[in-house]
């Protein structure tokens, strides 16, 4: 397995424990991104992430609805993912997408596992669930997000930035720097 392979399969694994988590009363409850419950986390996942993929020729197997069944409908996406990931002639194919021309590893790297990073928060925030995420990776994705502010803010993805005080954490930085109020 790749050092993307890896990283993907351990972020998933925590938002996959969190979607497990969540109590049966809580997916409607309000979640961090303006107009979204609880619920909208995993579909904006299992919805954009084939979305992303759809005219690049991989397939990306479909699960139950997230209103029937979230936890179903995410690991039917993980699930998917993983098995492109596992397969040589799928993870290093060249595709283009939405985003310009990557590899199918790389463009998970690049747009789904930080994704999938920071909606475990915006979850476990929304169903009071444990909100630590991966100190490594989120050092990683502070690094590397900080660079192209300008771009990721013009891009429409990211709310203002939220104003944190210079000693905070990682975790609390990178929070506010997606908008997100910590």
């Amino acid at each position: 397995m790749s050092e993307i392979n890896d990283r993907y399969r351990k972020l998933a694994a925590e938002f996959s424990d969190r979607v497990r988590a969540v109590p049966a009363d809580a997916w409607d409850n309000p979640a961090p991104c303006d107009g979204w419950v609880a619920r909208d986390v995993v579909r904006h996942l299992v919805e954009w992430v084939p979305g992303f993929f759809g005219a690049s020729g991989v397939t990306i197997a479909s699960g139950p609805s997230v209103d029937d069944d979230p936890v179903a409908a995410w690991e039917a996406l993980d699930a998917s993912l993983r098995s492109n990931l596992d397969a040589p002639d799928v993870a290093g194919r060249e595709l283009d997408t939405a985003a310009g021309r990557h590899t199918f590893e790389n463009a998970i790297d690049m747009f789904v596992t930080p994704d999938v990073l920071v909606h475990t928060w915006d979850l476990a925030r929304a169903t009071g669930l444990d909100e630590s995420l991966d100190v490594d990776e989120v050092r990683r994705m502070l690094v590397n997000m900080e660079p192209m502010d300008e771009v990721l803010r013009n891009s429409g993805h990211f709310g203002p930035r939220v104003e944190v005080a210079d000693d905070a954490d990682d975790q609390t930085k990178l929070i506010a720097f997606t908008g997100r109020q910590p």
